[in-house]
């Protein structure tokens, strides 16, 4: 828990402080990329850290992704202009791509599947808890102190979180093969990153006809394609081809993908539509979301509870997706038809209310359905996909709703607050737009329901009724 704070804390933090960080080292039109390099390298590595944590151990890989992300988190409160902080940022994320897979695989191997429940319901808890303290903090110490100690503050933190796993995490008698498949670890890095480069950047930064999209689709498609020939012929492939052969994993990781598809894309936008749309302040518009983060850590406490009980999974998931398709379906009517914070709040709660029945339970499934040998990978795994579905929402609602203003030669808002006035007719196109994003992403929602409909239920090992 303490390893998933410190993660969650320090992106807020430091989004909080992004105006501060360019206001000093100046490159504005690098702005994105302080974030963009972060996720990148997180989202790159996370398989990588799964397959090496089958294969050493748990406790040396959380300790690699600690020390990284502690020393990158140094690194960047000394960086000097953009470019190295840039450079920091990505080492950061190289650390932080192994937090949350690895923390919830030592949930599993410490925790029964019958009682994980509601030990992974404890996880949207640390997220929600630093969603709200993180943009303060950020706020007290950039005006306090500098935005440098926005990184620095990682230190003292990340030492208590190392302390407390050296005395408590005990080392593994690993009985699994030791060779590292080198190669297949520069394949899968190399085309995951060129792949995840073309979805975060095309047609934003780069135009879709660009070269650099251009040559990092064909080197995702080389390199992709040369990874699935080498996991056939090494005896110990970074990616497992037999993880693919299980039925329980394949369903979810496409279920995951597709409702963190659904999800992202369309809840980014939550602050827009409250700025733009309803005419709030910046501030209220980020408590208006606060119901959101309510529902799911409420229903992920209870369905942690339900699961010890019963040890049964599925039926909560699908009421789980069921609920986010209403609430999907409700805020896009409720956006289109003008409806007030009566209707678009409670379909918030309800929103992560539904998503808090998915996800933990989906991790424990997989985790459930594979052998030891492979439950570090298949985590990992299913992790990537679900960033990898985040990903592909934000980047393809964006497209969605850079096509709506142009449609309508409605130029993008910069700025919302007291004293900007927007024209009724923007409004207008802005809540078509959000609206049909929030419609599609009830369609991803449904497709999603459809899927989860072909889950087996295998029966939680350690249950009363195994």
């Amino acid at each position: 828990m303490a390893v998933l704070g410190l993660s969650a804390l320090d992106q807020s933090i430091v989004a909080t402080a992004l105006p501060r960080i360019v206001a000093d080292l100046g490159g504005m039109a690098h702005l994105s990329w302080v974030v963009t390099a972060y996720v990148l390298a997180s989202t790159a590595t996370m398989p990588l850290y799964g397959k090496l944590a089958d294969q050493y151990g748990r406790r040396p890989m959380i300790f690699t992704a600690m020390g990284a992300f502690l020393l990158g988190s140094a690194l960047c409160g000394l960086s000097q202009n953009m470019t190295q902080l840039i450079a920091f940022r990505a080492l950061q994320g190289v650390g932080a791509g192994g937090f949350l897979p690895l923390a919830q695989i030592i949930i599993a191997d410490i925790i029964p599947p019958a009682e994980r429940g509601k030990r992974m319901g404890m996880v949207p808890v640390v997220y929600a808890a630093t969603g709200l303290l993180g943009p303060v903090l950020g706020g007290l110490i950039t005006d306090a102190l500098s935005w440098h100690w926005t990184f620095y503050v990682n230190l003292p933190v990340g030492a208590v979180a190392f302390f407390a796993i050296a005395r408590a995490l005990r080392k593994e008698s690993m009985h699994h093969a030791h060779r590292v498949d080198y190669l297949g670890s520069v394949l899968m890095t190399g085309s995951i990153t060129s792949a995840l480069l073309v979805l975060a950047l095309g047609g934003t930064e780069w135009p879709w006809d660009s070269l650099q999209v251009q040559v990092c689709s064909v080197l995702a498609l080389v390199l992709g394609g040369w990874l699935a020939l080498h996991v056939r012929k090494v005896p110990e492939p970074v990616l497992p081809p037999d993880l693919f052969g299980n039925r329980t994993f394949n369903i979810a990781s496409v279920v995951m993908a597709l409702t963190f598809m659904g999800l992202m894309g369309a809840t980014v936008f939550f602050p827009l539509f409250f700025q733009v749309v309803m005419g709030s302040s910046p501030a209220s518009s980020g408590m208006l979301t606060v119901p959101m983060m309510l529902g799911l850590v409420g229903s992920s406490m209870l369905s942690g509870r339900r699961l010890a009980r019963t040890g049964k999974y599925k039926g909560v998931q699908l009421g789980g997706l069921v609920a986010a398709l209403v609430a999907f379906s409700t805020l896009a009517w409720g956006m289109e038809a003008s409806w007030g914070y009566g209707v678009i709040e409670p379909a918030i709660f309800l929103l992560g209310a539904g998503l808090g029945l998915v996800m933990p339970n989906m991790t424990i499934a997989v985790q459930n359905a594979l052998p030891l040998a492979r439950r570090g990978v298949g985590t990992a795994m299913l992790t990537f996909f679900r960033s990898l579905g985040g990903l592909l929402g934000v980047t393809g609602s964006g497209a969605l709703l850079a096509r709506s203003l142009h449609a309508h030669g409605v130029q993008a808002v910069a700025a919302v607050g007291a004293g900007v006035n927007v024209l009724p007719s923007t409004v207008a196109v802005y809540r078509h737009a959000i609206a049909g994003i929030f419609g599609a992403g009830a369609l991803l929602v449904l497709l999603a329901l459809v899927v989860l409909l072909f889950l087996p239920e295998v029966p939680l090992a350690g249950h009363k009724a195994d």
